[in-house]
């Protein structure tokens, strides 16, 4: 199955986005501020949702963080932001959720992990609690499956099951098979408890990423409901991003995946909505969807010493990132213009032509002129210092976006 062709799932309604059933993937975030704390939550909220992130997701552990849910869902919709918001509850979901009806009532989805919501009878009673105030509420939920926090009895009775029968399998295809059948069970729990099946979204999280690739070829065998992709506790930096890639790469091209999310470990102080772009990154190395403008640039080498190439690649980024918000809302598929910054005349010429806007630095002891090219033919040559080179580039682009995208009407919009 090519990535174009997404697994036949149900469709469900988060909010006003649509997840399954041939939707788009969705790209999904989650905050690292303290819920309680309204203001730095919000503005965390609106900082993700405005990177790109469709659904954001705010831990509700405590009846602080209960309480100020509706605080930061009004403070979202009057900054104009309508991207769902979706509470994680861990171990007193219910109790929460029971406790705090506002809470319950503004949420857009609720993330319920069946291996702590709690032990025997009590796990099924208070599962059902939540699944009931969803039902009240016409709330989805997402029953997330995390290899971290199993259902321990579970996994105890499926180990002795493959001792005592003498199955064979390893310790960590017991526990891939038991996440599974913990999604299962638990939505069919869900379905008795009054949930329709357009109501219900499955995850099954592990933290290698083979491992998470056998689990969701599996679960997605053996369910239609949509599934929500993510490495957990992916970690930091390159680390972190090429795992998560590894995996829901591989994944996504197989059909399998309608919601995302790349759980990066940030550097201290470090920006949240790092996760965000390197899903929209993701999705659109595919070809399964386009969100900005696209910067091909050269890794550099020995003939080019110089780091102005370097410089402007990361400037232009940026600066397309930060127009992103107002060119999306004023021009009709500005998302699929190319841009490449290149730094010699090995490929600078050539990647510049089959670029939107190109331009072709020199290299060490190469002319010092810099040749720019628009849909393939030479425009225009810049010269200057570096601080000239990268306004008057920025200029060609805001002129292309102006002059090649129609403006949406407002129906589009």
């Amino acid at each position: 199955m090519s990535a174009g062709a997404r697994k036949r799932s149900v469709q469900v309604k988060v909010g006003d986005v649509l997840v399954g059933g041939g939707a788009p993937v969705v790209v999904q975030s989650m905050t690292n501020t303290d819920t309680a704390d309204v203001e730095s939550t919000a503005r965390q909220c609106l900082e993700l949702a405005r990177a790109g992130s469709e659904m954001v997701r705010v831990t509700v552990n405590v009846p602080e963080a209960a309480a100020a849910v509706p605080d930061i869902k009004r403070r979202m919709l009057d900054a104009g932001v309508g991207a769902p918001l979706i509470g994680d509850f861990h171990y007193n979901g219910h109790l929460l959720l029971t406790q705090f009806p506002e809470c319950a009532r503004v949420l857009d989805k609720y993330r319920i992990n069946p291996g702590n919501v709690g032990h025997g009878k009590k796990r099924d009673e208070q599962f059902g609690t939540i699944c009931k105030i969803a039902v009240d509420n016409g709330k989805p939920v997402r029953i997330g499956v995390n290899a971290g926090s199993l259902n321990q009895e579970l996994v105890t009775a499926k180990m002795q099951e493959n001792t005592e029968r003498t199955l064979g399998r390893s310790s960590e295809e017991v526990l891939g098979e038991c996440m599974v059948l913990s999604a299962l069970q638990s939505t069919e729990l869900a379905l008795s408890c009054g949930l329709r099946k357009d109501q219900i979204i499955i995850s099954c999280k592990s933290s290698r990423p083979a491992e998470l690739i056998r689990i969701y070829r599996n679960l997605a065998a053996r369910t239609d409901q949509p599934l929500h992709l993510g490495l957990t506790e992916a970690g930091m930096g390159t680390k972190g991003l090429v795992w998560s890639a590894a995996a829901l790469a591989i994944l996504l091209e197989e059909g399998i995946g309608d919601t995302i999310r790349v759980s990066l470990t940030p550097h201290p102080g470090g920006d949240r909505r790092e996760e965000v772009y390197a899903c929209l990154e993701l999705l659109q190395s595919l070809g399964l969807r386009s969100f900005a403008p696209s910067v091909t640039a050269c890794p550099g080498c020995g003939r080019t010493t110089s780091s102005t190439f370097q410089e402007l690649a990361q400037r232009i980024q940026g600066y397309v990132r930060d127009r992103m918000p107002d060119w999306k809302v004023r021009y009709e598929g500005v998302e699929t213009l190319t841009l490449a910054v290149m730094g010699c005349i090995v490929n600078g010429p050539g990647e510049s032509k089959a670029s939107n806007i190109g331009i072709s630095l020199p290299g060490t002891g190469e002319t010092p002129k810099c040749p720019v090219f628009i849909d393939g033919k030479q425009f225009t040559t810049l010269h200057g210092t570096y601080e000239e080179l990268a306004q008057s580039f920025q200029k060609l682009v805001d002129d292309y976006v102006e002059q090649k995208f129609p403006l949406r009407t407002p129906a589009a919009t």
